[in-house]
């Protein structure tokens, strides 16, 4: 991996490779060239360092800079963007309001948007795919006037370049991708959401993204694999 020689300090991250939050870390520490160490983690047996690196939610992404460990997806990349400020493209806009109007659209990438798609992808009969796809549209049509909002007629919702709405949601698109696939279902329309389809198309090609991004038929293993448990009776191996 790129990286940007002594400047970046010791850094580990602390992962799971199919994991949106671990993602969109991944595709920063990408666009700023710093070179890292991977450490995949077992979640469901979580090693002695992601206890102690985040005893407060256990949970991965966790950035170690320098023995320091910086917890919370969207933390992280902010961490990252102030840390080296010189290097690659900035993820958050120089000017207060843009950026508080960016902080907003992350935060609801993970607070509103997430908590109503997780219910499709859980969902295990057409019933409750066709309820959940119901449910998840309205906050798909809201991200489609957010884009409009914070893109300003540009690319991304960053602007020209990839920022943090754009990491927050686009770490999301090869999920939405899959669970479509097996849902029947079309989260993304461009009948719907032109300009989220159009946003996803280019945020999927980028090269950093590209260099990262699981390949949707290894999240289709797994996702499969994850819908298999949830279908099983209750007691099953």
């Amino acid at each position: 991996m790129a990286g940007v020689g002594g400047e970046a300090g010791e850094l580990q991250l602390l992962g799971a490779w199919m994991s949106p939050y671990v993602i969109r870390v991944k595709v920063a520490l990408q666009m700023k060239g710093l070179s890292y160490d991977y450490i995949e983690q077992d979640l469901q047996h979580k090693s002695d360092l992601l206890l102690s690196s985040n005893p407060v939610h256990k949970k991965v992404p966790v950035l170690i800079h320098d023995g320091r460990p910086v917890c919370e997806s969207l933390v992280v990349l902010e961490y990252v963007d102030e840390a080296w400020a010189g290097t690659g493209p900035p993820l958050l806009p120089a000017d207060p309001y843009d950026r508080a109007v960016a902080r907003f659209w992350a935060t609801y990438v993970n607070d509103t948007f997430f908590p109503s798609w997780r219910p499709l992808l859980r969902a295990t009969t057409a019933e409750q795919r066709a309820e959940a796809f119901e449910n998840v549209l309205p906050q798909a049509e809201a991200l489609e006037r957010a884009f409009r909002e914070c893109s300003k007629g540009k690319a991304f919702f960053g602007g020209d370049a990839v920022g943090i709405v754009d990491l927050a949601l686009g770490s999301f698109v090869v999920w939405v991708r899959v669970v479509d696939e097996l849902s029947g279902t079309n989260l993304l329309d461009e009948a719907r959401v032109p300009g989220l389809a159009a946003w996803a198309e280019r945020f999927m090609a980028v090269d950093a993204v590209e260099e990262v991004m699981p390949e949707a038929g290894k999240i289709m293993e797994h996702y499969k694999g994850f819908l298999a448990k949830l279908a099983a009776p209750a007691g099953s191996s």
